[in-house]
């Protein structure tokens, strides 16, 4: 049995890699170490400092995405889940809109997604983070529904 590699003191490597659907379709998301070397850094730039600020842990709902598994799930072609520059994330017991909002506040990013995010439901939805290591974009938007991202925060 394999060694569990931790990227940081609180993530890892298989909390990016871990899927469902991949273990179903009897997909290999195994990541280049390009890939490691870039989940590494978001997880040391925005996630360990977000877990830092609650004081809770951060559960990653998606992580690196191989392209056969990201096909399998619908995500865009370009998605930074591919090349592991991006997370999509809940804080359990911190409102999703908190998350989004301490990030776009505090911590570096590329984009920043309030996904499916309610007014009436703390839980709907979840955070999307990216990270690149050069020329990030601070794009923080929210998506509203497929194809739907608008500036800012909105909720569905």
């Amino acid at each position: 049995m394999p060694v569990e590699q931790q990227l940081t003191k609180h993530f890892k490597l298989s909390e990016f890699t871990r899927s469902k659907k991949a273990i179903d379709l009897g997909i290999d998301n195994t990541p280049s170490n390009d890939v490691i070397i870039r989940l590494t850094q978001l997880a040391e730039k925005v996630l360990e400092p977000l877990r830092a600020h609650f004081g809770l842990p951060v559960k990653i709902t998606s992580g690196f995405r191989c392209p056969a598994l990201n096909s399998k799930v619908g995500g865009s072609n370009t998605s930074q889940h591919l090349l592991g520059e991006a997370a999509d994330i809940k804080i359990p017991g911190v409102p999703n809109v908190e998350v989004w909002k301490y990030i776009k506040d505090n911590l570096p990013y590329d984009q920043l997604i309030a996904e499916y995010l309610r007014q009436d439901d703390d839980t709907a939805g979840w955070v999307h983070v990216s990270l690149r290591a050069v020329k990030n974009r601070q794009e923080a938007k929210s998506c509203i529904g497929k194809g739907r991202y608008p500036m800012g925060l909105h909720f569905v």
